[in-house]
């Protein structure tokens, strides 16, 4: 007989977990705060224009996970798409990630790749062991482009200095001596044809689970489950009774523009005196469909406080040492698993939470059958 298992939250974990353990016969009750399935994921017509919006900002898929990408598209159809970034900065545009079009543009030259890469040596300073953001930025590409790209957009994304950052930021932004303007280096990209909104529906769309939307799920009522997979905040999961982790969030303010307002979906603005760090034109995430209209979102980034949707967690030396401290409840905690970014307060793209998600609900019927219990964290967050 299946068990009673609830997965709170209907974003990409949930279902993924939840769609997995109702084909296994367990009896699934997805619940989540908001009207919709899709967490921050979810996307939606616009009424006026017929864009499709990214309510919570752009998502974009990319990974080299094969499994990952043939199980996406097994529950919807994904259209080339290939994130092409661009950033203005002191009045002129610019391709990013730093690439040779950028080093070639900004310092006004006309440099071959192996020339470029000793050019760029030469500006970059002598840091053998960079202990921070700033001084990793300097050691990869020097001061001008540093200030150029990196620190007034890092200043405005983290609201701190880039000195306070870890240097660990940084390591996963290219420097490319080539022309290749593709974000993004995976083998597998692309955009739900229908939005994503639709492909956790129809993941979600089984005779073993049910939906619930518009409830909060207390977590006092957790022993009334056989299991439950909890990818709401780790520390909201316990009242946030050793004080909150910390996460920046998000605001968007959306203005509507007749054309074509920008030429491209995302637009950085590197200088500080900006207040916004970007500027988003939704109909140009979905370039195989024609739209007179546009949608666009100005992104303001600050610090996320009791009511807001947290985005990002920020992970410096006073929350993780909070984190330790809630991973050791969690891990005393029996019935529950944290799952996704919140549940486990790490940064995770769409396809590594939708790796783990798969991992997870493996894990959960290979411990099911061995009679044992799945643990509160299939990876740790510490």
């Amino acid at each position: 007989m299946g068990k009673r298992i609830v997965m709170v939250g209907a974003g990409l974990s949930g279902a993924v977990i939840g769609r997995m353990l109702a084909e296994a016969g367990h009896k699934i009750t997805v619940i989540d705060s908001r009207d919709h399935v899709g967490g921050n994921c979810h996307t939606q017509r616009d009424e006026d224009t017929g864009v499709m919006v990214h309510v919570y900002g752009p998502h974009i898929f990319h990974t080299d996970d094969e499994e990952v990408w043939n199980y996406v598209n097994s529950f919807t159809t994904f259209m080339p798409y290939k994130n092409r970034v661009k950033s203005t900065v002191d009045g002129q545009v610019y391709s990013l990630p730093v690439n040779l079009h950028t080093i070639n543009q900004f310092f006004g030259q006309a440099l071959r790749p192996d020339e470029a890469r000793d050019f760029i040596k030469s500006k970059a300073e002598d840091i053998a062991e960079p202990q921070n953001f700033e001084e990793q930025a300097l050691a990869f590409v020097g001061s001008d482009l540093y200030k150029a790209f990196f620190k007034g957009y890092t200043e405005k994304q983290w609201g701190c200095s880039p000195t306070e950052l870890p240097a660990s930021i940084l390591k996963r932004l290219p420097l490319r001596f080539n022309y290749d303007d593709n974000y993004f280096f995976h083998k597998f990209q692309g955009m739900p044809e229908d939005g994503y909104t639709p492909m956790i529906a129809s993941i979600l769309d089984h005779a073993g689970i049910t939906v619930k939307l518009g409830e909060m799920f207390d977590p006092a009522t957790a022993g009334d489950w056989d299991h439950v997979f909890w990818s709401g905040p780790l520390d909201g999961f316990f009242g946030y009774e050793l004080g909150r982790l910390g996460y920046r969030t998000l605001d968007f303010k959306e203005f509507r523009y007749d054309g074509d307002y920008q030429g491209c979906a995302v637009m950085n603005y590197g200088n500080a005196d900006v207040p916004y760090t970007r500027i988003t034109e939704h109909k140009h995430f979905a370039p195989w469909e024609s739209h007179e209209g546009s949608v666009l979102y100005e992104e303001y980034s600050r610090a996320c406080e009791p009511h807001d949707i947290p985005y990002y967690p920020i992970r410096m030396v006073d929350e993780k040492a909070m984190l330790s401290d809630y991973v050791a409840k969690a891990n005393e905690t029996t019935g529950v698993t944290f799952v996704g970014r919140l549940g486990t307060y790490r940064y995770l793209d769409m396809d590594v939470t939708i790796r783990e998600a798969l991992d997870t609900g493996r894990a959960f019927l290979a411990a099911e059958e061995k009679g044992e219990a799945l643990g509160a964290f299939l990876k740790s967050p510490v």
